[in-house]
């Protein structure tokens, strides 16, 4: 007979240590997880470094059978979220045990629950702008940059707590090597105005460039389910965090009369280029990865892309999304990129899940953001 689990909140750094080292264990004897790098992920979670934390609240937990870590999750409380009755959780992986994920999230419920909290969505890790939802479709592939990979059972065991899905996140893959239908470009030829046009992102104004392009996608994205802005210091951490990643070739800023309507960014899928380092990049292995990014990486994502939404519906609007595409296919595939990851769309996003379909994308993987009442 096995023992019973204990729940035991993370409050030391040895513990935070266990708590980010813990997928590296229990994902082992899956090909397609790539161990995230542990520096990176210990500044993600420290209030200190990462500016989610000025303006919400988490705690995180490990649970353990025996004198093992065999689980862990988050719970998190934003306090930019919308409705106040919600709470999120997050960072749940545990072994293929039920009373394993009954434990932790018995012990999260109740804390968002302590809290006034009255229904719980997720997983974020830790925000809706961070990783988002579980794998429930699409092992067979490694994740890119950013992105989440989950153990096919999780949702199963999610599910048997009484969880069920508020909203799916799809991942679409796109061949840099497919231009742009005729139709399409016979469409832009004729309708797109003279004063429209698209540019990349000028490295001497970086700092204000991203103030922009993080402006337009906040405004775009304002009234999509579950939207939390960028708020200025989060702005802040990621233009600095990503300027090593940002190539001007790969970024598209479409222009209206000289003014900006719509951006696209593209990054390169560091996954690609630190699989094999176990989390670590220390001694040697930051010097193979500046050498591994100079040479770069055979596949990219779009993680972020936006029209103003005062163009919703309109010609404007509809061209905009097709010029920022194509012109990040021809910056990729100019610098041996063959395939870019769209992501996320939600599933109800039918304008551009059709676009990105009608100009060769495949949907790949499937994402969800499960939610349960916590009333009693």
């Amino acid at each position: 007979m096995s023992s019973s689990v204990e729940v035991i909140a993370v409050n030391t750094p040895a513990e935070m240590d266990r708590f980010i080292g813990l997928p590296a264990r229990l994902q082992a004897g899956d090909p397609n997880f790539v161990p995230p790098l542990l520096l990176e992920r210990s500044e993600a979670l420290s209030p200190k470094k990462n500016p989610f934390f000025q303006h919400a609240e988490a705690k995180f937990w490990l649970a353990r059978r025996d004198g093992r870590d065999v689980g862990r999750i988050s719970a998190q409380i934003d306090r930019l979220v919308k409705d106040p009755d919600v709470g999120h959780f997050g960072m749940i992986l545990a072994e293929d045990r039920a009373d394993v994920f009954e434990a932790l999230f018995a012990t999260a419920e109740a804390w968002l629950r302590e809290r006034g909290k009255r229904r719980v969505l997720g997983p974020f890790n830790l925000s809706i702008n961070e990783e988002s939802g579980l794998l429930v479709d699409g092992f067979d592939t490694p994740p890119v940059l950013l992105m989440g990979h989950d153990p096919r059972y999780a949702a199963a065991r999610i599910e048997a707590l009484g969880y069920a899905k508020a909203k799916d996140l799809i991942a679409y893959m796109y061949d840099t090597g497919t231009p742009l239908p005729a139709q399409a470009r016979r469409f832009i030829e004729k309708r797109k105005p003279g004063a429209m046009k698209v540019r990349q992102l000028d490295t001497k104004r970086y700092r204000e460039e991203f103030d922009t392009v993080t402006e337009i996608f906040n405004d775009a994205w304002s009234r999509n389910w579950g939207f939390i802005p960028f708020t200025e210091a989060e702005i802040g951490h990621m233009a600095k965090s990503l300027k090593p990643l940002i190539d001007p070739t790969c970024v598209a800023i479409v222009e209206l009369n000289g003014k900006p309507i719509g951006f696209g960014l593209a990054l390169p899928n560091l996954n690609e280029l630190i699989v094999d380092f176990k989390g670590k990049l220390l001694p040697f292995n930051w010097i193979k990865l500046l050498w591994r990014m100079k040479r770069g990486a055979g596949t990219a994502r779009v993680p972020l892309m936006g029209i103003r939404r005062s163009f919703d519906g309109g010609l404007i609007g509809g061209l905009a999304p097709l010029l920022v595409i194509d012109a990040i296919r021809s910056g990729l595939r100019a610098k041996g990129v063959h395939h870019v990851e769209l992501s996320w769309i939600l599933e109800d996003n039918r304008p551009m899940r059709h676009m990105i379909e009608e100009l060769g994308g495949v949907a790949y993987k499937t994402y969800r953001v499960y939610e349960k009442s916590l009333a009693a």
